[in-house]
């Protein structure tokens, strides 16, 4: 065990993060975990440190002293209103530069950034997305990620630290945050919802498939020095993800269909446009590229969304 890589963890107490560092160390890694507050996990493979604040000079040196690889998933996530520029910019691209350049410094083998459908595209777009689709962020949110994109290639090129970056779309599974979550409360609740109609598709990602594609990005020559799209094969309709949770809870579907542009007017005119472009827009987004590394999509959307729905209703009955 003592001979297995170490890798560091950032944003050990995130959503990503905590299955990353429990699914690593049950790999037989050696994990460091840190967030901006250390996080106790109970497994000696695991050590958890203080990440401190990131928007902030930090100390990126002792981070990475002594490990083989670095997974960068710690970050501002998700476009959020009254949040200036400036803040995504310290923590999504100053921290990832002073992070780089201590990997870089200590000669780190790997380098992952963990980056965002969003830093090439909006809530919606109207063709499928590929590494190929030209980058138009649409928010502070994403274009901090296509930055530190730019400052991960930069800082590392040339070096003997490899880099990969990885482009989730949107994250599901058990313990999600933000409007993932949002979205698996309200189909939850026993009540119809007015989402039969809606035809946009959107992909997904489960949380399972996003950790097996870190696992071959850290061990796929053909993934070095070069950004990925990460999506599970095929997309889905915002009436099927309702359905799939709803079933995984052992409840009908119960879908109304109210017509598309009736509920994005009604959201709209109630000042949500976001939410508008989340729910009835399309966005399809093909991992083919990381697919022909040898990366396999083994979660289908649908039975992963009803695996999520049950166990977070047997996580919320536990005594």
């Amino acid at each position: 065990m003592s001979d297995s890589p170490r890798i560091l963890v950032t944003g050990a107490s995130g959503f990503i993060g905590r299955h990353l560092v429990r699914k690593l160390a049950q790999e037989g890694y050696r994990v460091r975990a840190a967030s901006r507050q250390p996080v106790v996990f109970d497994d000696p493979r695991i050590e958890g440190i203080a990440l401190g604040d990131m928007a902030r000079s930090f100390a990126a040196e002792y981070v990475v002293r002594g490990v083989d690889v670095v997974v960068h998933a710690a970050g501002m996530a998700h476009a959020r209103p009254g949040i200036p520029d400036a803040a995504y910019t310290a923590i999504n691209v100053d921290a990832t530069r002073q992070l780089a350049r201590a990997a870089r410094a200590a000669r780190v083998k790997r380098f992952m950034l963990m980056s965002s459908i969003r830093a090439l595209v909006g809530a919606r777009h109207s063709s499928v997305v590929t590494e190929d689709t030209p980058p138009e962020p649409t928010d502070a949110y994403g274009r901090s990620k296509l930055a530190a994109e730019g400052v991960t290639a930069d800082v590392l090129s040339g070096s003997a630290t490899r880099w990969t970056v990885l482009r989730p779309v949107l994250v599901y599974g058990p313990e999600v945050k933000g409007n993932m979550a949002a979205l698996m409360r309200l189909a939850a609740r026993p009540v119809p919802l007015p989402f039969g109609a809606i035809k946009g598709r959107r992909s997904l990602l489960s949380i399972g498939n996003l950790l097996a594609a870190v696992e071959h990005a850290l061990s796929s020559p053909a993934t070095e020095d070069a950004a990925f799209v990460v999506a599970d094969e095929g997309a889905v309709t915002l009436a099927e993800i309702v359905a799939a949770v709803r079933a995984g809870r052992g409840r009908r579907a119960m879908l109304v269909p109210v017509p598309e542009a009736a509920l994005a007017g009604a959201l709209r005119m109630a000042g949500r446009p976001g939410v508008a472009d989340r729910l009835t827009g399309e966005l399809v987004v093909d991992a083919a590229r990381l697919r022909a590394t040898g990366w396999v999509s083994r979660e289908g959307t649908i039975s992963a969304l009803a695996a999520a729905a049950r166990e977070e209703m047997t996580r919320a009955f536990k005594p």
